[in-house]
């Protein structure tokens, strides 16, 4: 009875932080994101001291904690199912570089990895394809097909770049999603100059869809913008219960994309109705532990609450 009350209670949810987050796209980078969302969901990567993704684990295992409080599970899921990703390739003129009198086209690697995630799907798994430069355009809507799109070839190196509005874009669509396991997968040197958003704004809005965000940093360690580039892209990843990875210059991208579709297909998907009521819009933190002390456990750091 326990597991039917709160998935009806999850499509409920859903559907009233759809409507919000709509609506929320309209709105300027200084208004707040008004997303209702009375069920928290926690889709959580357990590993071991080796990095290898531990599954079979228990509801009885695990507590979640609330601005220090524990809450009460409501619904656990272990078993694999579906997902859904977004794919984000920076297109933008920093994705072509050269070094040492060679030219290295970073759009031609984004792309090589975007096609190698494409090889590890299921059937039932859905991904969409978005590039940005200057702006987000869509590259294949939402498809549980294995063949790359041919616009995926087209696609060149030119403009400045948008990383905040594309993750933005990318979390308003998968709000629409049915799926309970969201992704967002960033391939990116990192860097942001052109958004209308801020990367504050980009990540409310990332968490309000339950969206973990994967970011693959592809630049060199020569740039001079790196750090920070980097900092920003590991704060994505961090705060959103991803991972940061740095490939430089795309170096062993296939095996990236393979791990992490192993890694969505092994999260534990937890939910549960938080003891605070109150929406006033703040900031609450989410702690996720294991009565096995010795595992690592990620996911999304905790959510701002609805503000009236």
């Amino acid at each position: 009875m326990k597991a039917s009350f709160s998935v009806s209670k999850l499509g409920i949810v859903l559907l009233s932080a759809l409507f919000f987050i709509n609506s929320a796209f309209a709105q300027t980078d200084d208004e707040p994101i008004k997303v209702e969302s009375s069920i928290v969901v926690l889709n959580t990567t357990v590993t071991d001291a080796n990095g290898k993704f531990v599954k079979g684990l228990k509801e009885k295992q695990f507590q979640i904690f609330e601005d220090g409080k524990e809450q009460k599970i409501e619904s656990f899921q272990a078993e694999e199912t579906p997902f859904a990703a977004v794919i984000l390739i920076d297109s933008s003129g920093s994705m072509t570089v050269t070094e040492s009198n060679m030219v290295f086209e970073r759009v031609r690697i984004a792309r090589s990895a975007a096609i190698s995630f494409l090889d590890f799907l299921r059937s039932d798994d859905m991904v969409a394809i978005y590039r940005f430069d200057s702006k987000v355009e869509m590259v294949q809507d939402f498809s549980a097909s294995r063949d790359a799109p041919e616009a995926l070839f087209d696609i060149k190196a030119d403009g400045m770049t948008a990383l905040n509005d594309a993750i933005y874009k990318a979390s308003e669509e998968l709000a629409k999603r049915s799926e309970k396991r969201k992704a967002i997968i960033v391939l990116s040197d990192g860097g942001d100059t052109r958004s209308r958003y801020s990367s504050e704004k980009a990540l409310k809005m990332a968490i309000a869809s339950q969206a973990t965000i994967y970011t693959i940093d592809i630049s060199t360690f020569a740039e001079k913008t790196r750090f920070q580039n980097t900092k920003i892209l590991k704060n994505f990843a961090d705060q959103s219960g991803g991972r940061f990875v740095s490939a430089q210059n795309g170096q062993a991208l296939r095996e990236v994309f393979k791990n992490l579709s192993e890694e969505l297909r092994s999260q534990y998907t937890i939910t549960y109705q938080p003891t605070n009521t109150a929406k006033d819009g703040k900031w609450r933190a989410i702690e996720v532990k294991n009565q096995k002390a010795d595992l690592n456990i990620r996911t999304r750091k905790g959510y701002n609450a609805p503000k009236n």
